[in-house]
Order: C-alpha cells, then structure tokens, then sequence
C-alpha cells in the first residue's frame, strides 16, 4: 500500500475533483459519509453520546458532514466548533449552514477553557479539529482541551490524522496533540502511524476509500510504502514439481564465538527453514559439535581457533553469506573480516557484531558489495550512522548513508522498516514477543536463505522482514508475548508461507454494511 505524502493528497483531491467534475465539496460530503458508515456499522442506532469537535478547515468540513449523517440517522450528536481563528473554509461554511439546516440544536462555539462540555468516559468524542494541513502550534487552551479529551478516558475518533499531530515531523509537547483510540484515515496511512516517537497517538488507524482518480493512486510514486500480504505475494517464487536442493542456493552463515554458538544454530535453521538449498556454517572449533549435534541438516567448516573467528577461507562456492551473528568483536576476529572483506565477491547479509566491526572501523564499508543487506537494531544502527535528532531524522539518515554505500538496511522495530535509496518499506506483521534474544539472528538466516533462491536483495529483505513478523504472529496465538521465543518464529515459517494463500473470512461487518445499504 502506497503511503502519500500531504503534498501528493493534495494533488490527489484536486485532480479528482477536475478530472471527475465534482466541486470540493462533493468531496468532502463522500469523505464524511464514508466515516458516518464506519460508524453506524459498529453503532447500529446506539445512542452513547458523541461529541464532535470541528475546527473551521476542511477537517472540521469533515466533522460537520459526519454530524448531519448522524443526526438523521436518529444518533445523540452534540457539536463543538473550536474557534482557533477568523478565517474558515469554504466548504466548512457551505457544511456549517447544512448541519443547521437539520437540527435546531447548532454547533457551540469554543474559544476558552471555560467552554468545555462536560463529557464521561462511556461517550465517543470524535476529534475533526486538525487535518494534515496544520503548520504551526495550538493555542494553549486547544492544548488544554486536547488534555481534557485524554482525562475523560472517553474514545476518542480522529479524522485522517489525530488533531495537532504533523505528518512529517515529531511534536514537541505530547500535550499539544489529541491521543486517539482509533483514526480514520482517507486514501492513505500516515507514516507517523509507524514510527516510534509517534505511533502512539493513535492506538488503531484504517484507511477509508473516498473514491480519489484512480490513474492518481496508481501511477504516483511514493516515498514509503507499506508491506502486506498483498505486496509480497508478487515477490514469491512457488516451486516446481521437478525442482531440486541445487536450484536453491547454498547459504554460508560465518558467525559464532564461545558462549554464543546459539546465534549461529538459529540462524542456519532459518537459511534452512525459509527454502536454502543447503547450509554450511562457519564456526570456530567450539561450535563444531553443538552443530552437528542440535542441526544435522547443516554443513559445518571450523575455524583453527576454538573459542573466536581469527581466518575465514573456505573452499567452497556459497550463493550468499551471512555474516556476524554471534562473532564478536575481537581484534583477530577484526582483522579476519577485513580480510574476508577484501576478496569476497558473494552477497552479503551482515548483522549483529558484524555491524559492530563495520561501525568501528567504517573503511571496511568501501570493501562490501553492492546491495548488501544490513540488519541492526537501534543501538548498532547508532554506532552506524550516528545520533539522530528524531525518527524522521533517522529516516534521512539512514536513506543517505544507504546511498551513499549502495547498501539496504533494514530499521529493526515495531515496524522495521527496509531502507534502499530514497525509498521506504514499512513492514506491516510482527508483534512485541519478538523483543527476545536471538529473533534477529532468526531474521538474518531467513532474509539469508531468501537471496539462496534467487531472490534480489530487496526483495529478499521487503520478503524477509514480513515472513519473520508473519511467523510471530502465528506463534504468538499458541506461546503468548512473554513466552515466545526465537526458535519458535522458525518452526511457524511454514504456516507463515501458508498464510500467504488463505483466504480472509468473510468479516460479519460486511454482512452488516449491506444491510444498511439495503436500508437506505
């Protein structure tokens, strides 16, 4: 799913609107009909109080649309228009008269702390007082009302993007934004919805279809997109009958050092267990009989040294090599991956230690391949790039130091996020039990094991990311948050590769929306 900038909907709206020859206010009426449906399917008449906060913009257009469906539609609506300035849309006004047009109880204009409505936890507040457009600070006594909004612990619905919040760039003062239960978000998710100094003001989001040009939707190029089922079922290679181990590649994972042998098992099993062809692992002698003794599937090549990597050579012709899970960063260990580095042709996929090494002596960046594969969590990407300011800052960060290397780098987190030039892909699954030892390494041998196949770079990371969060959460059904563990993500890859073929059931909210179409 493609994620629009703010300029780009912009654009979107007005070419809809000359291309399809409605006025911007046909517009609006279908975005706040859209909302009132999502409502009235999870309401059905019920008369819980709903409390609409509109400001004198578009949003609030929005707001003041959604109120006259409701109104009509038998719901207790109470209207607020929060007066931030003299100056109102066009369209707000057109709504404005409408919304009075049907109710003899008209909005209450807000402009001080004194005028807040008194409103109890079991109401809906729906907040349509800000949209994408907001460019500078509320005033105080919005902040206050937006704090009033979290004090009453009533729900609270925001309309495309919680009020106060901006789509590119992370707030000041967490005061001055509505915390939303759940948003509503037209034509496209907002990237502050993934990233994690901003995700957490609104708790759910989902995106409302306001029937934009569809030649705008599909052939505009974004910056980020996210990644779902539906776009990594293009990137899967299905099997042939007559296929054989051969036409999947070998996959060397060289990692491992006294004491964390278990980095390298998980991350083999992973090369093995997401399609590799074969798998030789590269140890030192410690690791020599944990391998063959927890993973006989695997190849295993030892290093002279017992405890730590001092010299990588190997005889054999890998497809792609994970390096550093496990290896530490001895100063032989050092020296040895530099000079790995400087011979090695074979594509890479580097994590852990192996990030660390490269962090400490960033030389070694000029010796990798292009398109190799870096995979580091937040404190390695730190000694990788550098401090950041915020998370958009990151972002940048890491989209110059990915160009400037020709390296991808996948972002580890809530959403990791796969980073390649200037170009985003947020992955969509996965969930808070894989805050456990080891799961990375899991994702080193699965992304590992995609490249053994023939998958390209990218998309062995946009796969591999998603297949990683796919598996965890089909784990996490049978194990909890607290209980699962990393070997856990690699005995449910196949129900992951499973799930890309189900088909969703069929929601009952759907059965529900025709039947209110069937009623009006």
């Amino acid at each position: 799913m493609k994620i629009f900038s703010k300029e780009q909907i912009y654009k979107g709206d007005q070419l809809t609107i000359e291309r399809q020859k409605i006025t911007s206010t046909d517009l609006m009426e279908r975005a706040g009909a859209q909302i009132f449906n999502w409502m009235h399917v999870r309401l059905q008449g019920a008369q819980v109080p709903i409390h609409i906060f509109c400001g004198i913009g578009n949003n609030g257009g929005d707001g003041l649309v959604l109120a006259r469906h409701l109104i009509l539609d038998g719901y207790n609506v109470k209207m607020y228009v929060v007066n931030c300035s003299d100056k109102r849309s066009k369209d707000f006004l057109i709504n404005y008269d409408r919304v009075k047009n049907v109710t003899k109880e008209w909005p209450t204009l807000l402009s001080c702390t004194e005028d807040f409505p008194e409103i109890n936890d079991q109401d809906i507040i729906v907040d349509a007082i800000f949209g994408i457009g907001l460019n500078r600070p509320v005033d105080k006594w919005i902040k206050a009302l937006f704090v009033y909004f979290r004090k009453t612990k009533a729900f609270t619905l925001s309309i495309d993007v919680p009020s106060g919040l901006s789509t590119d760039s992370v707030p000041k003062d967490e005061d001055a934004v509505v915390w939303a239960s759940y948003t509503l978000s037209f034509v496209t998710p907002k990237l502050v919805f993934f990233l994690p100094e901003t995700a957490k003001y609104t708790v759910h989001w989902e995106v409302l279809d306001i029937g934009l040009d569809m030649n705008f939707l599909s052939e505009t190029t974004t910056e980020a997109e996210l990644i779902g089922k539906h776009e990594v079922l293009p990137i899967y290679k299905p099997r042939d009958k007559f296929s054989h181990k051969g036409q999947f590649g070998h996959s060397l994972i060289i990692g491992g050092s006294y004491g964390k042998i278990g980095a390298v098992i998980l991350a083999s099993r992973a090369a093995l267990a997401s399609g590799a062809g074969l798998v030789t692992v590269y140890v030192p002698k410690c690791g020599y009989i944990p391998l063959q003794a927890s993973f006989p599937e695997a190849m295993v090549i030892t290093d002279e040294d017992e405890k730590k990597i001092t010299n990588i050579s190997f005889e054999i012709e890998p497809t792609v090599i994970g390096l550093g899970v496990g290896i530490g960063t001895d100063t032989k260990t050092m020296k040895a991956i530099e000079g790995f580095l400087k011979t090695n042709k074979t594509l890479l996929v580097i994590d852990a230690d192996g990030i660390n090494i490269l962090a400490k002596r960033k030389t070694l960046l000029k010796l990798l391949p292009e398109q190799a594969i870096l995979t580091p969590h937040p404190k390695e990407l730190e000694r990788l790039i550098g401090k950041w300011t915020d998370d958009f800052d990151k972002l940048e960060k890491v989209k110059a130091f990915s160009k400037k290397h020709n390296l991808i780098v996948v972002v580890k987190g809530a959403n990791s996020i796969t980073v390649f030039q200037e170009k985003l892909y947020i992955n969509s699954t996965g969930n808070p039990g894989l805050a456990t030892g080891g799961s990375g390494d899991v994702l080193t041998g699965i992304i590992t094991g995609l490249m053994s196949q023939g998958y390209n770079p990218l998309s062995a990371s946009v796969f591999g990311v998603y297949l990683h969060g796919k598996s965890a959460d089909i784990a996490v059904e049978d194990f909890g948050y607290q209980s699962l563990i990393a070997s856990h993500v690699i005995e449910y890859l196949g129900e992951a590769y499973k799930d890309l073929f189900k088909q969703p059931e069929q929601p009952q909210v759907q059965v529900q929306e025709e039947a209110v179409d069937k009623k009006k």
